[in-house]
């Protein structure tokens, strides 16, 4: 149907608003000299995207139907997106004459394309020009919004494409950045950059260890390490890239410890996404025990009193700070029961203990038919995409849903369905069919097995 729309539109020869023209991704082919239109001021101190870049695809393209209709002073027809692509890279090529601004307009361009379409066709034939022209960017961009809409593409490219050759070049630089950038927003987004880079674009199981140390030290130092310090946004980004790597390795036995004192330690943050993230990681750690304990039937080497981690948890989750607002405090208990029954009943997260009846006495017959059989509620968190549905029923799963999300927001589905790297990162769910309101069939029927493997590209060995 989307493409139908825009064969229509394209046929017809109709043309686009000036409204729809000012989009990131829908700017004209200006030349690199004079920047094209900017999207308003640059959020540079959000690692997430805008509303406006979280558009997903139909709703994009819904917004330029409108514009057409609309439009009484077009003179352009409604690109393709391969098109839009085509002049963002071109332009990203031809530094001469351009500016910090023009430069930074067309990076967040690029970015929202490739975010919202799987375009390794595209991109392939010129990454060898491509990455050194973000890496150029990020080295010695004109400003802060320049660099950090680098960092972001450069992401989104590697995400993007299934070349292995990314690591050599591009983590040092990031690495770099995240040590000597004043910015919060740019060691924010180097921390997220690094993690991908090292899990998807050709990282070894030595590079993933020794960026689980790096990251480990930001968390123990409380961002000190990295001259941030008791920064927490950028303390909560290395919790998530921590928990994100460490959930493609097959074994943390040589981590956890360690990471166990220091996430411990953060239990007592007054940031509460340092708190949920440190949470988080301590039950994808006892997770990765019970799982190592399974499969060599031999005990787990962790030194840790889990009981006593329980009784704190517990007081934590009781405890109700003035200094945090009611949704922030809600959010920070949700999260700590999760934990506690994860540690308690050995779950995943968002696992409900309650209990109702295994069958329904409504639906017919009466409660004494159906004698006195209960069951827990289990899983409560999926992720529905177009007519699939995701259970999360692992921490390991949940740390990298929670990283693709970060970096592909409303592209997450797009890429899911296309970009076999982020299907292979998702591999291990468990994913139904469902039905779809009145287009008939069965719902629930399973696509396919849920896969015990913890282990990513960088887990399995990966080269360079």
């Amino acid at each position: 149907m989307r493409d139908l729309r825009k064969k229509i539109l394209l046929e017809s020869g109709k043309t686009v608003s000036r409204k729809a023209r000012s989009r990131p991704d829908s700017l004209g082919a200006s030349p690199a000299g004079s920047p094209a239109p900017s999207r308003g001021a640059s959020r540079v101190n959000s690692r997430y995207a805008s509303e406006e870049e979280d558009l997903t695809d139909s709703e994009y393209e819904d917004s330029l139907t409108n514009s057409v209709a609309n439009s009484d002073d077009g003179d352009e027809p409604v690109p393709s997106w391969t098109d839009r692509l085509g002049d963002r890279v071109a332009e990203l090529l031809d530094r001469k004459r351009s500016s910090a601004k023009g430069r930074e307009t067309c990076l967040s361009a690029y970015t929202h394309i490739i975010r919202h379409h799987y375009a390794e066709e595209q991109l392939e034939p010129q990454l060898n020009e491509l990455v050194p022209a973000l890496l150029k960017s990020i080295r010695s961009g004109g400003n802060a919004d320049e660099t950090l809409s680098a960092v972001k593409a450069l992401t989104m490219t590697i995400l993007s494409t299934e070349s292995e050759n990314f690591y050599d070049h591009v983590y040092p630089s990031l690495k770099t950045l995240c040590q000597d950038s004043d910015e919060e927003s740019l060691k924010v987004e180097a921390i997220e950059a690094m993690s991908i880079v090292t899990m998807c674009g050709g990282g070894s199981v030595t590079a993933a260890e020794e960026l689980l140390d790096f990251l480990l030290e930001i968390v123990e130092s409380d961002g000190h390490s990295i001259e941030a310090g008791d920064n927490g946004p950028v303390v909560s980004a290395a919790l998530t890239a921590w928990g994100f790597v460490a959930s493609n390795l097959d074994d943390l036995q040589g981590q956890s410890d360690q990471a166990l004192e220091a996430f411990t330690e953060q239990l007592d943050s007054t940031d509460v996404d340092v708190q949920v993230g440190a949470g988080s990681n301590i039950a994808l750690i006892f997770e990765a025990a019970r799982e190592y304990e399974a499969e060599t039937e031999e005990a787990s080497n962790l030194q840790y009193d889990q009981h006593k981690l329980v009784q704190r948890m517990t007081a934590l989750v009781r405890e109700s700070s003035k200094s945090v607002s009611k949704k922030d405090r809600k959010h920070l208990h949700a999260s700590f029961n999760s934990v506690l029954t994860s540690l308690e009943h050995g779950k995943g997260p968002g696992y409900s203990t309650a209990r109702r009846m295994a069958s329904n006495p409504h639906t017919g017959g009466t409660k004494t038919d159906f004698g006195e059989e209960y069951r827990e509620y289990g899983y409560r968190e999926k992720i529905r995409i177009h007519n699939i549905s995701m259970v999360i029923d692992t921490w390991s799963l949940s740390a990298r849903v929670e990283m693709l999300r970060s970096v592909l927001g409303a592209g997450l589905a797009i890429h899911y369905i296309g970009n076999p790297v982020v299907k292979e990162l998702l591999s291990s769910a468990q994913v139904e069919f469902v039905s779809t309101p009145g287009k008939g069939g069965r719902g629930n029927d399973r696509l396919s097995p849920p896969r015990k493997s913890r282990g990513g590209k960088a887990g399995k060995g990966a080269g360079f």
